[in-house]
């Protein structure tokens, strides 16, 4: 699932310029990937785009405010991909309510063993469907690892 989200990323610069599921689900099984890895990244981006066009805004945190996970969190997102998504909102990459989107796609994701390099890859669909300018170095950043559970695949 994760290397379809990443194609989808390096195919369409822009969220917007992605066919209809349909369409993309024959684009994607043209290009190799398996049918149910198509169809849990479809059902993983259309739970993005619903909670994305259904959130409400977020109070903005004041100065030394902290994140506190829950526990179903915490057991779900390891020690380090909570310090990185507070690394990239410390550098202001991610906002109060882009790090909820990326909690809430990351605990949706359910079985799935959430890494360090997959949560890089939810931190890039999330800011990816939002349009959100992102440095080169980030977006590096995000497709990059030493993680030995999943690499992406550059296409």
């Amino acid at each position: 699932m994760f290397d379809i989200l990443v194609y989808l990323f390096e195919s369409y610069i822009h969220a917007d310029a992605c066919p209809a599921s349909d369409q993309l689900a024959r684009k994607l099984s043209a290009a190799g990937f398996e049918d149910e890895e198509i169809n849990e990244a479809l059902d993983w981006l259309a739970g993005l785009r619903r909670v994305t066009e259904t959130s409400l805004p977020c109070i903005s945190p004041t100065a030394g405010s902290i994140r506190i996970y829950a526990d179903e969190e915490l057991a779900h997102l390891s020690q380090e991909c909570r310090g990185f998504i507070a690394f990239l909102e410390a550098a202001n990459v991610l906002d109060a309510a882009q790090r909820e989107l990326i909690v809430e796609r990351a605990m949706a994701l359910g079985d799935f063993n959430i890494t360090l390099n997959r949560l890089k890859v939810i931190v890039l669909m999330v800011l990816w469907q939002q349009e959100q300018a992102v440095d080169g170095l980030i977006i590096d950043e995000l497709l990059t690892g030493d993680d030995e559970d999943w690499q992406p695949v550059l296409h």
